[in-house]
């Protein structure tokens, strides 16, 4: 649908407030779901990074990778297993998933950015000691760690020399393991660390929906304290729990606002950030 110069114009007109409230002020989006595998989305995602390192924001992506990893596991015959949402991750599983996160996707990304005349860095949880784990359990999970430490000093050399930092999910052990952390996990720790302005978790779904098979009934606001009944009613369960609980985690460690968007919708971060609706479910 065309739009006219002066729709053009609103649209710039709203959108102002809101980079000269961001602007300077470090905003944590978490990269994953169908906007990481539609070529379309992933293009409109990687023009959100570079407009928002444009105008002045200070733009950490942190990503999964969950179907690459799938893919690389069937290549050579191994299969996956989940336990509680989270990947069972045995030696040859984190050296596939130390691969694929670190090398493949996070350089794809990079180089996404670089070709859309962004600067951008990849760095993954190793790197200047970014992120240390201990393993939540070996018997059940594996290399699967759990964040003891968050280091954002390499972040910060990055953003502060121009560039966006991308961010794999890797993390070293105390005792020279490798650990494979659950991405949402990772960018909420490192939102907090950084007193980061925004936590923007991408996913699948519209948001937070008060009848899961309706997505007219999207709950737009919701206050910590509301989180309990909200689970004891059943409206936040299954898969929404861990990424919920995440935006929760952020904002008591001091994360000024925490969102779930739909990765499905074209620009959706820009349509967050930079309009007076905004998207999808904000935890405050």
């Amino acid at each position: 649908m065309e739009i006219t110069n002066s729709e053009r114009a609103r649209v710039i007109v709203e959108a102002l407030p809101y980079i000269r409230k961001f602007a300077g002020k470090t905003v944590v989006v978490k990269y994953g779901g169908n906007a990481m595998i539609n070529e379309e989305l992933k293009s409109d995602v990687i023009s959100d990074i570079v407009l928002m390192q444009l105008v002045g924001i200070h733009v950490v992506l942190v990503h999964g990778g969950g179907p690459e990893i799938n893919a690389m596991l069937k290549k050579i015959g191994k299969e996956s297993k989940f336990v509680n949402g989270l990947r069972y991750t045995d030696k040859e599983t984190m050296d596939i998933v130390q691969q694929i996160l670190a090398g493949k996707v996070n350089k794809d990304l990079v180089q996404r950015i670089e070709d859309k005349s962004g600067k951008a860095i990849g760095l993954c949880g190793m790197d200047g000691s970014l992120l240390k784990a201990d393993p939540i359990s070996m018997d059940e999970l594996g290399f699967v760690g759990e964040i003891r430490e968050v280091n954002p000093e390499i972040i910060n050399n990055a953003i502060n020399s121009g560039y966006i930092p991308v961010v794999s999910t890797n993390a070293a052990g105390y005792n020279g393991e490798v650990f494979n952390i659950n991405a949402d996990t990772a960018a909420a720790r490192i939102a907090a660390e950084m007193g980061a302005t925004k936590l923007i978790l991408m996913t699948d779904i519209k948001g937070l929906l008060r009848d899961k098979d309706d997505e007219n009934t999207l709950i737009p606001l919701v206050k910590l304290s509301d989180v309990p009944k909200l689970k004891k009613d059943g409206i936040i369960s299954g898969g929404m729990i861990p990424k919920i609980e995440c935006c929760v985690d952020a904002v008591r460690r001091g994360v000024d606002r925490a969102h779930i968007i739909d990765g499905r919708e074209p620009h959706s971060i820009l349509m967050e950030l930079f309009t007076d609706e905004g998207m999808g479910t904000m935890f405050y």
